[in-house]
């Protein structure tokens, strides 16, 4: 392991970032926290509804041998469900949708299964995400620079069939590396620095990692049973492949969560970017738009991260518009050719404090309220 990438148990000793959190009462904070059985249903259950209707088009046109409107539904079937990898799933992760906590788990295996995701894995390397944002030898999950190129072959994978794209840098994987990423796994083969490293003094997540690729193995190898056995091709496209088709819209939606900001701070508004979207956009989200906002109080259900927004608004520098955050981003890319070192600063605006809490606002957030991140640790960490 290099110099610059310390093991992470020596991290968690050694590392500690005061976070500055924009000042919240903490009886409000505690509503904001609630969480809701309904409006989990609301969101979990409607965005699967969403996927099941587009799933029946394509399965119609399908029958019907209806080609255009086939490959019309299949691009809309494959930009609802790449929301389902780590952003569905990222939020029942922390397991703060539902107030029942089952649902959470239940949810959580629905969505990651069909979409090639392991919660096992991402539940430890999120943990360290939220806790050292950006922090270099903490945080391995996002990891500056982004690359926010715009090239000719990479949207001609994200507008039609994600083949190769590695899931690094913040963007999301192809067909090729998951699957390679899924067997490995699943023979208990670690990959990577990151991996080992997270792992390292992790035995039983581990565990959980490898016997759940072997279940996503398992699950896809079925479908594609079902279908050589009776025929019906159509369903490893609408049930398997869906996480690799039409990555489009949640790439420019979710790559500025950080791209092109400041890592090694301890301000989470110099490190994260919030965006404003459309309500629809905003739904399949999972209203992740509300990044910074997440990243300071991870413990808020996501369906109530605008009211936080509008609670700490003064305090906080003003959401991009997605097409200002793309034009930031392409900016700071651009200039980082020729000035590696270079960073985005994010202005605060006049009323905002600056990025150190006051004592009085320390003691007016007990740090296990504040510093929640839901229930996305494992035990072990």
């Amino acid at each position: 392991m290099s110099e610059q990438w310390p093991p992470l148990a020596e991290v968690r000793k050694e590392l500690r970032v005061e976070w500055y959190r924009c000042p919240v009462a903490p009886a409000r904070l505690r509503e904001l926290m609630r969480r809701s059985d309904a409006k989990g249903w609301f969101q979990a259950g409607g965005h699967l509804a969403l996927f099941g209707c587009t799933a029946a088009l394509v399965i119609l046109c399908w029958a019907h041998q209806l080609w255009l409107l086939f490959a019309l539904a299949l691009f809309a079937h494959g930009t609802i469900g790449t929301f389902f990898r780590g952003l569905a799933t990222h939020e029942l992760n922390h397991k703060t949708v539902f107030r029942t906590k089952w649902l959470n788990k239940l949810f959580l295996y629905v969505y990651a299964l069909p979409s090639w995701d392991n919660p096992f894995h991402y539940a430890v390397s999120h943990t360290y995400h939220h806790r050292y944002t950006l922090h270099p030898e903490g945080d391995r999950e996002a990891v500056l620079p982004a690359n926010v190129s715009l090239r000719f072959l990479l949207m001609l994978q994200l507008f039609t069939f994600n083949v190769w794209r590695s899931r690094r840098n913040l963007g999301h994987g192809g067909l090729v590396p998951t699957v390679l990423d899924t067997v490995e796994a699943a023979f208990g083969v670690v990959g990577g620095e990151w991996w080992t490293a997270m792992y390292a003094d992790q035995p039983r997540e581990k565990r959980k990692a490898i016997w759940w690729a072997r279940a996503i193995l398992a699950f896809h190898g079925t479908i594609l049973v079902v279908a050589v056995a009776t025929g019906l091709w159509v369903l490893p496209i609408v049930l398997s492949l869906f996480p690799f088709i039409a990555n489009w819209w949640a790439h420019f939606v979710g790559l500025p969560m950080h791209a092109g900001l400041r890592d090694n701070v301890t301000d989470f508004r110099k490190c994260v970017r919030s965006i404003t979207l459309d309500p629809f956009s905003e739904f399949i989200y999972w209203h992740m738009n509300w990044h910074t906002e997440h990243h300071m109080y991870a413990g808020v259900p996501c369906y109530n991260l605008s009211k936080l927004y509008r609670e700490i608004a003064d305090d906080m520098p003003r959401p991009r518009t997605l097409a200002e955050a793309w034009r930031e981003m392409r900016a700071v890319w651009k200039r980082q050719k020729t000035d590696p070192g270079y960073q985005f600063d994010t202005p605060l605006p006049p009323t905002a404090n600056p990025g150190i809490a006051p004592p009085a606002a320390r003691k007016a957030q007990p740090d296990g309220l504040s510093q929640s991140i839901g229930e996305l640790a494992p035990a072990g960490l």
